[in-house]
């Protein structure tokens, strides 16, 4: 429970922002920020790099773009002690969307790809490299892949000066055994690296499933405030500051800040544990046709969406 080497990133913003569109008051995120900071935490990854050429900033709000001037403006005159971080998508993103660190207010990107798209990823992860960046590789629903197509993956990262990997359990399908395995898979791969976590909650079992990440070796560990996040949403960050034994964290900051904001935002849009979500993740599906019902008039017909995702045939 205490290894000095782990850290914890927030991705609050960014993953709850699935939800929403990233529509979050200014008001929200900068007390976001503020609770992860006296928290201890040591990442914040308030949200998207994107360009707003391929995305409508009328239909989207400022966190899917991180332009640098909105992000200091509503972190104005607060002490950063948490570093900021942004993800990026393949193809999602222009070369001048992100400046040099030097002038950029963050210090960590994190690149997201997938398996197949995995020299694409690499090739832009080295770019903001160049740029002098701390860098992650998410390698997103792993839980779709074959297993020589992973290995293949790693050992071409693997070749690689990026320092951090992730293990991203998208689709919430994984069980303690799966992230053993693959864990150790990507640690055997990738000596030297640090490898991450990410985890939904499809199955109720994100948190037990970053334990056993920790358990391990992992030392890079995602989680958001009350479990914020696409579908089912991610793994607790108030859990695990509770769970981790290290002097550095606080759980108070996080506990009122959910009392002050995130009990009422949790009225205003749904995530969490619901049926539906369960259904995708028992099946190794991706959350869409959930979220899709859930916005449907038969939002609470668990039976006819489980015959819709199995097949009548099967049913019968």
């Amino acid at each position: 429970m205490y290894r000095p080497e782990i850290k914890i990133l927030d991705c609050t913003i960014r993953d709850g922002g699935l939800i929403n569109k990233w529509q979050f008051s200014d008001a929200l995120v900068r007390a976001t920020y503020q609770a992860v900071c006296e928290a201890g935490v040591d990442y914040m990854e308030i949200g998207y790099k994107a360009s707003t050429d391929l995305f409508d900033p009328k239909e989207y709000g400022k966190w899917r773009f991180c332009v640098e001037d909105d992000v200091k403006r509503v972190l104005d005159g607060l002490e950063l002690k948490s570093k900021l971080a942004c993800m990026v998508d393949i193809g999602r993103v222009r070369e001048n969307d992100i400046l040099r660190v030097e002038d950029s207010i963050f210090d960590m990107i994190r690149v997201a790809c997938y398996v197949k798209d995995v020299d694409k990823g690499i090739a832009l992860a080295n770019e903001i490299m160049d740029k002098g960046y701390e860098v992650t590789l998410n390698l997103m629903a792993v839980s779709t892949n074959l297993e020589k197509d992973i290995d293949e993956a790693l050992e071409q990262i693997n070749q690689t000066q990026i320092p951090c990997v992730y293990l991203v359990d998208s689709y919430g399908s994984f069980y303690s055994e799966d992230i053993t395995f693959l864990s150790k898979k990507y640690l055997q791969a990738l000596p030297g690296k640090t490898v991450g976590i990410h985890c939904h909650n499809n199955r109720q079992l994100a948190f037990s499933n970053t334990i056993q990440a920790i358990i391990e070796g992992c030392n890079l560990l995602d989680a958001s405030v009350y479990g914020i996040g696409r579908g089912a949403g991610n793994c607790t960050l108030e859990l695990l500051l509770g769970f981790l034994k290290n002097p550095k964290y606080n759980l108070r900051p996080v506990l009122k800040l959910i009392e002050d904001h995130f009990i009422a935002l949790q009225k205003e849009i749904e995530w969490g544990y619901i049926i539906p979500m369960m259904l995708t993740g028992s099946l190794n599906e991706h959350p869409r046709s959930a979220i899709q019902w859930r916005a449907g008039p038969k939002k609470d017909n668990y039976v006819e969406f489980y015959d819709q995702l199995v097949g009548s045939e099967i049913v019968k």
